[in-house]
């Protein structure tokens, strides 16, 4: 299974940049999924919903099926968050999933990185991190990309994962 993370600070620009790679490596041919990290709760169901009626009653999951998508809702009920890897294991095969946030997990990664935030770069101190696109020129041991330049990075991930 071939993956690569995109990993930031909040206002980083991480999720445009996850938009426009999977834009990009999705317009050359390959088939991209993706996972995004949430650190707040998150509902993407509706309260009177008949699927959200199946969660309230204690379904543990609920599968919204329809003609043109399907979503599959678990719920934690108390259990701890599952591991990546676990995650991982309930995408149908594709040939690159890109991962927004799992910022301490060992997979690779491009950092995205915007110096108005303020905030210091993760890359200097986690070797998962084999890039950075940023906003501003950076001195580092591993190669920076314009924030923009999507080409480039996605063709630096192509790279990196074989494809």
């Amino acid at each position: 299974m071939r993956i690569f993370g995109v990993v930031g600070w909040k206002n980083a620009g991480k999720t445009g940049l996850m938009e426009r790679l999977v834009r990009d490596i999705t317009g050359r041919g390959f088939s991209v999924s993706t996972i995004k990290h949430a650190h707040h709760s998150f509902d993407v169901d509706h309260p009177g919903k008949d699927s959200h009626r199946h969660r309230e009653a204690g379904a543990t999951e609920v599968l919204l099926a329809s003609r043109k998508r399907f979503a599959l809702m678990h719920e934690m009920r108390g259990d701890a968050e599952p591991p990546l890897s676990e995650l991982l294991s309930k995408l149908a095969p594709v040939d690159l999933i890109l991962i927004e946030g799992y910022k301490r997990d060992t997979h690779p990664k491009v950092e995205a990185y915007r110096a108005e935030t303020g905030n210091a770069l993760i890359a200097p101190g986690d070797k998962s991190v084999r890039a950075v696109a940023s906003d501003t020129p950076l001195d580092l041991d591993r190669p920076v990309f314009d924030l923009d330049d999507t080409k480039s990075i996605a063709d630096f991930i192509l790279s990196e994962v074989g494809l």
